[in-house]
């Protein structure tokens, strides 16, 4: 007669099963076939132990960490490198259309005036990247690619003129107060993790951008806002 022993893992959804003559075994012929079903029932065991672990330690609604997620402040460091060496790169594109968009010769030079820099931002985040021994890598940031979709569609939303001109400063220094919160973050961490050198060109850059922040904010206090006010 036979006995089909089965032993079910539920954590990942497979049945182990195996089967002996009950009337041929001999627990001293059988050692070692004995020893390697208690081993087996064992890891099983283990496994399921270690299933029920994993989801007591994971609360419910928790998102779950992708295989290469950052487990250290160096390399969250590098991930917030890549994600503003892609927003930079794509501000170099947009930024013209802005400039061509723009009546007022004010809002022009500002905005020329930061391409520059921004051209400028660009190398001084490849020399970080030597700093940190990493080759210069760009990993798309969806709040930029947002934040000018939002830009371009303003665009289409507005009269040409002084109306326009004072949306494409509010689209402007919402791009420059993402870019301030994350070179800000980012100098921190240079700071933290010892990288003088680094945190040095990222202040450098993290002042640029509060500078183009405030002569936006200059430009639209001091003429375009009120004359935009004054057409209904």
């Amino acid at each position: 007669m036979y006995y089909r022993i089965i032993k079910s893992n539920c954590v990942i959804n497979r049945c182990l099963e195996w089967n002996f003559n009950l009337k041929s075994y001999n627990p001293l012929e059988n050692a070692g076939s004995n020893f390697i079903i208690l081993l087996i029932i064992k890891i099983i065991a283990m496994k399921t132990t270690d299933s029920k672990t994993t989801k007591e330690t994971t609360p419910r609604g928790v998102t779950k960490p992708k295989s290469n997620a950052a487990s250290g402040l160096t390399e969250l460091f590098e991930e917030g490198l890549k994600d503003i060496y892609w927003a930079e790169k794509a501000l170099t594109k947009a930024l013209p259309t802005m400039v061509k968009n723009a009546s007022s010769v004010e809002l022009k030079d500002a905005i020329d005036n930061h391409l520059t820099e921004t051209e400028e931002q660009i190398t001084r985040l490849e020399e970080v990247f030597k700093i940190i021994g990493k080759k210069a890598t760009a990993k798309k940031c969806d709040a930029m690619e947002g934040l000018i979709e939002e830009a371009k569609g303003m665009l289409e939303e507005t009269e040409i003129g002084v109306v326009r001109d004072a949306g494409i400063i509010a689209a402007s220094q919402k791009i420059e107060h993402y870019e301030i919160a994350t070179y800000g973050t980012l100098r921190q961490f240079a700071e933290t993790l010892g990288l003088p050198e680094a945190a040095t060109l990222l202040e450098q850059t993290l002042d640029e951008e509060k500078g183009a922040d405030k002569t936006l904010t200059e430009v639209a206090v001091n003429a375009i806002n009120l004359e935009a006010a004054e057409i209904e």
